[in-house]
């Protein structure tokens, strides 16, 4: 019995003497890592020099960029009338290549709604009536299109030459009436529909 004790002390005095080295090695390793980075980390190094050469690339890599494909959408909220206007216009050249920051401060009194390197959309809250209030009128058997200007008030805008003879009873009483149509997509959609 005194053997396998003393093979025992024996086995556990070597794990003791392993796990120390071990611990000592780690501590050894560090440190010298540290030196290394340490010395890397000099300003006055090459590689210095390279690694923040790497990191610059790399942030700028990740940073999204306009790219010359990119489609930008101008969208206009006009609160006095509630409607929105939302147009796609061709990109400036100078935006090309501008981060989201960049775009933000080039288009400061818009508010950037989506930004990516093929997307754009900015809108802008206006405090007027969008323009494209029209009222349908029957005057003389045709149907005449009148303009809601800012002050609210009809101007003649266009007289087609659609007769009212052909609308249906519920078409021509609206006419009569004064039709109201909002936006030139509804007017035109409106006037095709009686033709």
């Amino acid at each position: 019995m005194n053997r396998k004790l003393i093979y025992i002390i024996i086995s556990l005095v070597i794990i003791g003497v392993l796990i120390f080295s071990y611990v000592i090695y780690s501590r050894n390793i560090n440190k010298v890592e540290k030196i290394a980075e340490e010395e890397i980390l000099d300003e006055c190094t090459d590689e210095y020099e390279y690694l923040q050469k790497e990191n610059l690339e790399k942030a700028n890599a990740t940073e999204e960029k306009v790219s010359p494909n990119c489609k930008i959408t101008l969208k206009k909220v006009y609160n006095k009338c509630g409607h929105v206007k939302e147009e796609q216009v061709e990109l400036p050249q100078e935006l090309v290549n501008m981060s989201k920051e960049e775009v933000e401060k080039e288009y400061s009194d818009w508010t950037l709604e989506a930004f990516s390197e093929n997307e754009i959309v900015l809108s802008k809250e206006l405090e007027e009536d969008c323009g494209e209030h029209y009222v349908l009128r029957e005057e003389d058997g045709i149907i005449v299109i009148y303009k809601i200007n800012e002050d609210g008030e009809e101007v003649f805008f266009d007289e087609t030459e659609i007769s009212t003879q052909y609308l249906t009873q519920t078409d021509l009483i609206e006419i009569q009436k004064g039709l109201r149509v909002n936006g030139l997509e509804e007017l035109n959609k409106i006037l095709e529909d009686y033709e």
